[in-house]
């Protein structure tokens, strides 16, 4: 679970492609294409999604059922396909999780 870490959401960039491609082989999918965001934990990526096709990548061995679900918030976000009402759904993945609302995350700032 990755309740009470920061997750931060960004770009890969171009030295990340070999991280990208370990995240591929470690879930057994082809690797990524297209412009992808990841997910990274403790300043390793955990997850990957591409823009192109929005098929995502993941390591088995780290729980990342809420940086997947905010990746695919963020991809939609830049694909213009969200509304505030979707955002507070995704943003709520579990009860006790410590990203149920988006006035939980004004109090970490």
């Amino acid at each position: 679970m990755t309740t009470g870490k920061d997750i931060e959401l960004r770009f890969a960039r171009a030295d990340e492609a070999d991280a990208v491609r370990r995240l591929a082989e470690l879930d057994s999918a082809p690797e990524l294409t297209g412009q992808v965001v990841i997910a990274v934990l403790n300043g390793e990526p955990v997850a990957g999604l591409s823009l192109l096709d929005e098929r995502v990548v993941a390591d088995p061995f780290v729980s990342t059922t809420e940086a997947i679900a905010l990746l695919r918030l963020r991809a939609a976000q830049l694909s213009g396909g969200t509304s505030r009402r979707n955002a507070r759904q995704v943003l709520r993945l579990r009860s006790g999780s410590a990203l149920k609302s988006p006035k939980a995350l004004a109090g970490r700032r």
